[in-house]
Parts: C-alpha cells; sequence; structure tokens
C-alpha cells in the first residue's frame, strides 16, 4: 500500500491511497468464506456453494468493499501519525478515476481534505470590546409591570372607552343582527382606536365589517356563517356599544402574592416591586449577553484572521447532506455558517489553551434555569422546587438538548476567559439602538 499527499491552493490537501491485493486479498478471502456459509443457491445444500460461484456472485463487491474501507481507515492513520489537523471531514475527491473491481487487483483512491488553519492570536489591555448595556427608562419599567399585572387581572365594566378595552356590540345590517359581537380595541393600532376612545355604551355608528373585522375567518365566525358565504352579506352594519370592559389590575393584596406567588418568595408590594426590577433586570441582561457573546466572537474572527477551506467545506456540506440542499442552497447560506464554523473552531482553540471545562453540577443548574424560565412564560414565576427538578431532570435526559447545554456553557466560558484578556467598556443605549444594532450583528 502506498500513500501520497498533495498540497493544493486554498487550504486542501489530495491524498491518493493505492492498495493491492496483498493489502486486502487476506480480508476479501474472509468475507468471501463468510458469504459461502450463508449463501442460498437453487440446486446446493446451505454452505456448499461452490467458491467459484460465490466469488461470481459477490467477488466485485466484496473487493470494492474491502479495498474502500482499507483505504479510507490507512487515510486516517496517515493524519494521525503524520499529526495532520483538518477541518470538516475527509471526503472521496472529484479527481476519482474510475475503477475495474472485475478484473484488476490494483485501486488507487482518491481523498480529500481541508487543511485546519493554524491559530495564532495574543489579547492584550489594547484589545478593546464594547458591552452595550440597555437603558431601563420610566416606560418600560411602566409597561414591564403592567404586562405583567395583566396576567392575574380580571375584566371590569367602564362607564367610556379611554384606551384597548373590550366592547361588546350588536351588528344589524337589516338582514342580521348579531347580539354581543366582539370587538377588541387591544388587537388595533393607534390610529384605529382613536375613533373609539371617548365612547360610551349606547354609542351607535355605522361600520363596515371588512374593515372592522380584517381577517375573513374571524368574520365568517363573528357572523356565524361559513367563509364562502362571506360574499353575499351586505358589509354595511350598524353598531351599538353594549358592554365596554378593560383589564383591571389585581389588588397587591394576600390573596394574589399567594396566587401569583406559591413559594412565599414576594409577600408585600415593596417586595413585589423588587421582584419587577430583578426581572427586568434578568431579562435585559440575557439580551445584553447574547449580543456581547455576538461582539466578542466577531471581534476574535476579525483580529485570528484565520481562512478556512472554504471551497473544500461547501463541497463538504454537499457531500455529507447527500444533496438535500444544492449547491446553490449551500452558497447562499455560506457567509452565516462559514461564521458559525470559524467561531467553533476558534472556541475548542480557547478551550484547550485555558483548559476550560464545564462539570455536571453546571449543566444542571442551567437545566433548572431554563426549566424556570419555562414555567415563568407559562405564568409560573415561582414554580416549586420539585417540578423543576423534573423538567430538568427531562431535559438533561434529552441527549440533543443536553449537547446543546453544554455547548452554551462552553461558549459562555470563552466569552468570559476572553473578557478576562481584554479591556471591557460598557455603554448605555436605548432600548431601540440595542434593537438596531441587535439586528445588524444577526
Amino acid at each position: 500500500m502506498n500513500i501520497t499527499r498533495e498540497q493544493r491552493d486554498g487550504g486542501v490537501s489530495i491524498v491518493k491511497v493505492v492498495v493491492g491485493e496483498a493489502d486486502y486479498g487476506q480480508a476479501v478471502e474472509k468475507q468471501l468464506k463468510e458469504y459461502k456459509r450463508k449463501a442460498n443457491v437453487p440446486g446446493f445444500r446451505p454452505g456448499m456453494v461452490p467458491m467459484g460461484i460465490v466469488k461470481k456472485m459477490y467477488g466485485k463487491h466484496i473487493v470494492a468493499e474491502q479495498s474502500y474501507h482499507l483505504a479510507s481507515n490507512s487515510v486516517f492513520e496517515y493524519l494521525k501519525n503524520e499529526n495532520i489537523d483538518y477541518v470538516g471531514d475527509i471526503i472521496p475527491s472529484e479527481e476519482q478515476g474510475a475503477f475495474d473491481f472485475e478484473n484488476g487487483t490494483e485501486f488507487e483512491f482518491v481523498f480529500e481534505f481541508g487543511e485546519a488553519p493554524k491559530i495564532d492570536v495574543e489579547f492584550t489591555a489594547k484589545d478593546k470590546v464594547v458591552y452595550n448595556k440597555i437603558k431601563v427608562d420610566k416606560k418600560m419599567r411602566t409597561d414591564y409591570r403592567s404586562n405583567y399585572l395583566r396576567r392575574y387581572g380580571r375584566l371590569v365594566e367602564v362607564d367610556k372607552v379611554a384606551d384597548d378595552e373590550a366592547l361588546n356590540v350588536t351588528l344589524d345590517n337589516g338582514d342580521m343582527r348579531i347580539e354581543e359581537a366582539y370587538v377588541g380595541l387591544i388587537s388595533m393600532t393607534e390610529e384605529e382606536r382613536k375613533v373609539w376612545k371617548g365612547k360610551k355604551v349606547g354609542y351607535k355608528t355605522t361600520v363596515n365589517i371588512e374593515e372592522l373585522y380584517k381577517k375573513p375567518e374571524q368574520r365568517a365566525s363573528i357572523l356565524g356563517v361559513k367563509q364562502e358565504e362571506l360574499a353575499s352579506v351586505k358589509p354595511e352594519f350598524e353598531l351599538e356599544i353594549t358592554k365596554i370592559r378593560r383589564f383591571s389590575d389585581p389588588e397587591l393584596n394576600e390573596e394574589f402574592f399567594k396566587m401569583a406567588f406559591p413559594a412565599g418568595n414576594v409577600n408585600n408590594e415593596e417586595e413585589f416591586e423588587k421582584f419587577i426590577d430583578e426581572q427586568i433586570e434578568a431579562e435585559l441582561k440575557r439580551e445584553c449577553d447574547f449580543l456581547f457573546t455576538n461582539t466578542i466572537r466577531d471581534y476574535v474572527i476579525e483580529k485570528a484572521g484565520i481562512q478556512m477551506p472554504e471551497e473544500f467545506l461547501k463541497r463538504w456540506l454537499y457531500v455529507i447532506n447527500e444533496g438535500k440542499f444544492s449547491r446553490e442552497e449551500i452558497e447562499k447560506d455560506f457567509g452565516a455558517f462559514i461564521k458559525m464554523f470559524t467561531w467553533n473552531y476558534l472556541q475548542k482553540h480557547f478551550i484547550t489553551e485555558g483548559d476550560l471545562k464545564v462539570s455536571p453540577e453546571e449543566a444542571k443548574a442551567e437545566a433548572m434555569q431554563f426549566a424556570q424560565m419555562q414555567f415563568a412564560q407559562y405564568g409560573m414565576p415561582s414554580a416549586p422546587a420539585d417540578m423543576l427538578e423534573n423538567f430538568a431532570k427531562q431535559i438533561m435526559d434529552n441527549k440533543e438538548q443536553l449537547q446543546k447545554i453544554y455547548e452554551k456553557l462552553f461558549e459562555e466560558k470563552v466569552v468570559e476567559y476572553i473578557s478576562g484578556k481584554v479591556k471591557i467598556t460598557e455603554k448605555a443605549i436605548s432600548a431601540d439602538d440595542f434593537a438596531k444594532l441587535a439586528s445588524e450583528m444577526a
């Protein structure tokens, strides 16, 4: 067996492996004997099929299989012995020629791989990275507090429309009359709500049902007809407001605290206001940390300046996906792919350099935090510990989810490691500017 390597432009290496009968012959004979033992050929008892017939039936296939298996394993062994690192995987080369496994005894297999670029990057205090922090303004806090309380609020009747109330109306176009139809002002734009503000129960007006309920399925539901029957409905209706209701925040009393915080961690108004501030801070910190991770990522990628074997990686993506994506589709999304591929490659370097580790305890804590966030989204900000434990266990029992947890924690460790080597400058920006910056970096 003979192995040669040829380095090409673009960080690609071609490896040619020549294997002969002396290399694969023993494996082929062993496989043929196994086939002979199991072969079921009419006219012959099991295990008594002549070897000549077995070779004629299976020989070509077995030679191809065993010679390729030997060649591909030899490439991996060669790279390991020569201490050659690569990215992606080793794939058959487009330069591969044809084989004659029926008559030939010596075969040349051609493989290619992308050479792993060298990483040579050092950080000093001269390296500066900005940590953008969202400024909490009065409106943001008021809105967050209001949205939180709305989960536990109730609808109460009022005399007059002030903002985004819920209306009960009667609709009548002469042909049909709908009692207790619902009009939700909260789903309207500020401009659309203006015409309703100040109106009282008993107010009458003429409306176009197609403008009041823009979605056909919604109109059909309100009017009690099928969508295909809407065309025959006269759209002009007389509308009369019969009831006005608005969400009323719950009273911050003992009943509310027991319902909203069954764990007993919040028991009075002062503790509630502190809880709201902590929740806002925690949510904003997650967003700010996420943007900072992307900032570090982009900074490190640019500073490292490594060149990936991009053309090889495009071919590799096409091969491993077995035609699920066209070359054009791979090309279209390749920019985003190569950025994350490079960042993951750099992370591995810093994990080794900094001897960074993630413990099972840290993984469990992350799963618990994720569980807590999930329960909070479903209106349970203070879920009991046993529920969190059970949900966290389900997460960690899922290999895919557990892998994502470890990847997230390792990335955090890498960002923390790099942050300790560069100068971090904190900058307070508005929520709008933050959103714009995040969109630009996505």
